[in-house]
């Protein structure tokens, strides 16, 4: 069995030596098979996560009961802080994708460490700084995007550096852009005509980077 370790990643690749001895000090590991949820929107959260191993789903659901999907969040990720600024309902479902290793560090045992430790409040600070910007984003992006904008960004997002290859159904991209199914598969067919991904029950893969780039308006930013 693996040892609980703390990627050197994401977030945490900018994090303190104090954080990251803090983390680990009062860290207790989870196991999650695919399919498991970790919470769902609503449960009362007290602790953080962080991803040591496989892949997570967090989505909503709108009053209406449809599905929408935020994000994917892979190995070095970090989620739930905001439990540690203030316990209390969780804003979104966290569902395991995969068999996933999780570090669990709970709100009491922060807050303690942030007394023995000065630094680390500078960090919690920054990071509750950029998922702000992020929900931000996410926010503008549904609201003043179009379809294609948003399916290009999110095919991008999701593939991050390791595509081109994206294993999602056209029904499950279209809950993460907060659209129809019919519009994303009619953004998706127009693409695989001009060569821009090559399109598959299963998924998709992205045969030219550059294009769905330009698609996402990366070039005019």
């Amino acid at each position: 069995m693996k040892q609980t370790d703390f990627p050197d990643s994401g977030f945490l690749s900018h994090a303190s030596d104090e954080l990251m001895r803090v983390l680990k000090l009062v860290s207790s590991e989870i196991q999650l098979s695919a399919g498991q949820v970790l919470f769902e929107q609503g449960d009362e959260g007290d602790a953080l996560y962080v991803i040591l191993d496989g892949a997570l789903e967090f989505s909503v659901l709108s009053e209406d009961g449809r599905k929408l999907s935020l994000d994917v969040m892979r190995d070095g990720a970090l989620f739930g802080e905001i439990a540690l600024f203030d316990p209390g309902a969780r804003t979104a479902t966290a569902t395991a994708l995969e068999p996933s290793r999780l570090a669990r560090v709970r709100n009491a045992d922060v807050l303690k460490g942030v007394h023995e430790a000065p630094r680390l409040a500078v960090d919690l600070i920054r990071l509750a700084g950029m998922r702000m910007r992020w929900m931000n984003m996410q926010l503008s992006e549904q609201v003043f995007l179009p379809v294609p904008t948003r399916v290009a960004r999110k095919i991008l997002h999701l593939i991050g550096t390791e595509g081109p290859d994206l294993h999602l159904s056209q029904a499950e991209l279209a809950e993460f852009v907060g659209a129809t199914r019919e519009a994303v598969s009619k953004t998706l067919s127009g693409w695989r005509k001009s060569g821009v991904i090559e399109a598959s029950r299963g998924g998709l893969k992205v045969l030219n980077r550059s294009a769905l780039e330009a698609l996402a308006g990366f070039d005019q930013l």
